[in-house]
């Protein structure tokens, strides 16, 4: 079973993601009153799923982030939805097979900003993992190259880091406008 949490109350992404404190007037800029943040939109924040690290996991992640950015009422294209619920069957597949015996739980993190979204797969193995070229010969094993492609075409980015407690956490960010044509 999955659970759902919302992170930080009604607002988490407050200051436009620039982290609290004062800014330096540095000048040259709008009057400090025409300065104000933008208003959040109603479909921003963060939300924290967290699930087994089994196989049933993958699908109900899937589900659960779908019906989330449903509820939510995101603005994503159809194409921008399947980019991201493949990321996420990715991820959460690649938790459950290589970090189960040392992450019994796996966290599947959402967050919604204005221009952007970024889901992120937390576990709890150390194990850093590479994305592998394509070989026609392998049946498996792409899953990290496929989730940085699929960031790529849409305009976003993917990367991986370390937690504090020793894990990985491995995210994709991906613009709600699409990438201009080149």
């Amino acid at each position: 079973m999955v659970t759902i949490e919302r992170k930080g109350g009604d607002r988490t992404m407050e200051n436009e993601g620039r982290g609290p404190g004062p800014r330096p007037d540095r000048g040259g800029g709008p009057p400090r009153e025409a300065r104000r943040p933008k208003a959040s939109r109603p479909y921003e924040g963060v939300w924290r799923f967290t699930a087994p690290t089994v196989d049933s996991s993958v699908p109900q992640a899937r589900h659960a982030v779908r019906d989330l950015l449903v509820r939510q009422g995101v603005p994503v294209t159809e194409d921008l939805t399947q980019g991201l619920l493949l990321i996420v069957s990715e991820l959460v597949t690649n938790a459950v097979k290589h970090a189960a015996l040392v992450s019994p739980t796996l966290a599947l993190e959402v967050a919604v900003g204005a221009e952007w979204v970024r889901i992120s797969v937390e576990d709890d193995h150390p194990y850093r993992p590479t994305a592998l070229e394509t070989d026609p010969a392998r049946t498996g094993g792409r899953g990290l190259l496929l989730v940085r492609e699929v960031a790529k075409e849409a305009g976003g980015v993917c990367d991986m880091e370390h937690t504090a407690r020793g894990g990985k956490v491995i995210w994709a960010v991906l613009p709600l406008r699409p990438a201009p044509l080149l």
